[in-house]
């Protein structure tokens, strides 16, 4: 059985890496230089993006799907609750993956719908600060436990990825709610050797 993760340490890629050292799997890393992108890795990816997975010729690329089929492929670690339990997952796994995501970005680059209920429909998100919102009630819900089950899943891993990076660089505001929520999943063993591993590559990476 053979696992490849194709990813750039200055990527989403991280979210990838995080999750299969979560999930416990025994996996090789290629590299992809940004600026010249293998045949390989296209034949591979022709969207040319990372994260992308390829478990025994299984391609599985997009941050959540990767992380909801390894949850899947590797059960022992406990990254997804039980079948008839996972309403609370898969919402907020795709929360992140879709408004969050959107939100964040329509605001990084100045697409604002203003006040118009129908704008704000079409984008799907409504508005920035409603999801922002949204997501800061379901994280003060979680207390000082998990958003999806009575345990740590891959929907913590990935709304966590988001906040890290968003309090970080300034697109999610530093609310108490998320500073406390990262402080939580970052503290894992796991998320530590996965950055471990990234930060180890990015001389080559920011060389390339």
């Amino acid at each position: 059985m053979t696992l490849t993760l194709y990813t750039n340490p200055m990527s989403r890629g991280r979210i990838a890496r995080w999750m299969l050292e979560e999930s416990g799997a025994d996996y090789e890393t290629v590299v992809v230089d940004w600026a010249n992108k293998s045949p390989e890795f296209l034949a591979v990816n022709p969207m040319g993006k990372v994260p992308t997975i390829d478990h025994d010729g299984v391609v599985v690329t997009e941050c959540a799907a990767i992380c909801a089929y390894l949850a899947d492929a590797f059960p022992a670690a406990r990254l997804a609750p039980p079948v008839e339990a996972r309403g609370a997952y898969y919402r907020w796994l795709f929360f992140a993956a879709g408004p969050l995501e959107q939100a964040v970005t329509s605001k990084a680059m100045g697409w604002d719908a203003g006040a118009d209920p129908q704008k704000q429909g079409m984008l799907g998100f409504g508005n920035f600060d409603r999801t922002i919102d949204t997501l800061e009630a379901a994280v003060k819900a979680a207390g000082d436990g998990w958003l999806a089950a009575d345990h740590f899943t891959a929907a913590d891993l990935y709304v966590g990825a988001h906040l890290s990076w968003g309090t970080q660089f300034g697109t999610i505001p530093k609310r108490d709610a998320f500073v406390a929520f990262v402080a939580r999943v970052q503290g894992r063993e796991a998320a530590q050797r996965a950055n471990a591993k990234d930060d180890a590559l990015m001389p080559a990476a920011e060389a390339g």
